[in-house]
């Protein structure tokens, strides 16, 4: 079960690790750029790899639950699916459900861990294998990896990087699932990283420039950072910090394709 474009790593990898894949449930398809209706980047690929997919609007509706218990599956593997799975859901596999969470839980719990990881300033996050059960990523870790943060990464990078280190270590868990030792989550060290919001990329020129520097690569692709200019406010894309000020490197104006800073903003850049 997932969406996003970090869960095709995984759905990947338990293709090639040869575990049998009874069934890919993802979102059902949305309006996208440009409003034009678009497949889930899992869609496309368990079509690549022929496998059968599900789009249920609700997975807890009656009859989405009767298709997952016909099935009488092992295993659940959920992966940035995008719905909340009620107990009814999680009962039915004979081994449960275990789900890939791109942070180092319990901390960063919630929709979006690697941007606030950034956002925080973290120096390292991670991926953990965990139990599901009905809360919010509350359930017991079976595994977990830590990476450190580039000082230059952005939220798409570190996403591409997670999303690989948590495939991997899906397969090396499911290898050895009857030995591991579930360890239950310290609830006194956990965090929620919430949904981001359009107002958190609205910025100006008096907040400190590590701040602005960690929105720019924190809330990418959305919301994005603007700031204002003498041409109104303008996406930053990329930049980098001198001393104790931030200095775009590339921006965005509206309708336009990105492009140099000192080439769009002159000697406001």
């Amino acid at each position: 079960m997932g969406t996003a474009s970090f869960a095709v790593p995984s759905l990947r990898a338990l293709q090639a690790a040869g575990h049998e894949i009874a069934l890919v449930v993802t979102q059902p398809d949305r309006p996208g750029h440009r409003m034009k209706v678009t497949p889930s980047p899992v869609k496309m690929a368990a079509a690549e790899l022929g496998l059968e997919v599900y789009q249920p609007e609700r997975i807890r509706e009656p009859a989405s639950v009767e298709r997952l218990r016909a099935l009488d599956p092992d295993l659940l593997v959920v992966v940035a699916y995008g719905q909340i799975l009620p107990a009814v859901v999680l009962a039915i596999p004979r081994h449960g459900a275990i789900n890939v969470h791109a942070s180092m839980l319990p901390r960063h719990r919630g929709a979006a861990p690697i941007a606030r990881s950034i956002l925080a300033g973290d120096l390292e996050t991670g991926v953990t294998i965990m139990r599901m059960d009905e809360q919010l990523d509350h359930g017991p870790v079976l595994a977990s990896r830590a990476t450190a943060i580039g000082e230059t990464e952005d939220a798409p990078a570190l996403t591409a990087r997670l999303a690989e280190l948590g495939a991997a270590l899906l397969v090396e868990t499911l290898d050895r699932l009857g030995e591991v030792v579930p360890v239950e989550q310290d609830e006194e060290k956990a965090t929620i990283a919430g949904k981001l919001s359009r107002q958190e990329g609205e910025l100006d020129w008096d907040v400190a420039a590590l701040e602005i520097d960690r929105r720019v690569r924190a809330l990418q692709p959305w919301p994005g950072v603007t700031l204002p200019t003498s041409r109104g406010r303008v996406k930053v894309l990329r930049g980098h910090v001198e001393g104790d000020q931030y200095v775009p490197d590339i921006v965005q104006m509206p309708g336009k394709k990105p492009a140099p800073a000192r080439q769009v903003l002159g000697g406001d850049a």
